[in-house]
């Protein structure tokens, strides 16, 4: 959850994150994958404005204030001090 509210405040933006619930036992006879739940939906100053819980099916639905979010870009200018030129490197594979 963490990371992902992260990416939120970093970029300046509301994140909705899904994750499902219940056991997967893709193959017979193994103890198989237990998802977590908590899909949560997070502001752009990474705030948890709703959240899912662990064990059962929900539907969350928060209310965004694209005002707030414009707000949260201009006093915390990520964006702004960005060095853009230095970018070039990252398309480029490690062996090259």
């Amino acid at each position: 959850m963490s990371v992902m509210k992260g990416h939120a405040v970093a970029n300046g933006v509301y994140v909705a994150a899904a994750n499902r619930i219940g056991l997967e036992q893709y193959i017979e006879g193994t103890a198989g994958i237990q998802f977590w739940g908590s899909s949560f939906i997070a502001g752009p100053q990474g705030e948890i404005l709703a959240q899912a819980s662990h064990d059962k099916e929900e539907i969350l639905i928060a209310e965004v204030d694209l005002d707030l979010q414009e707000n949260v870009r201009q006093n915390w200018p990520f964006f702004r001090d960005r060095r853009i030129d230095a970018f070039g490197d990252i398309t480029k594979r490690a062996i090259d």
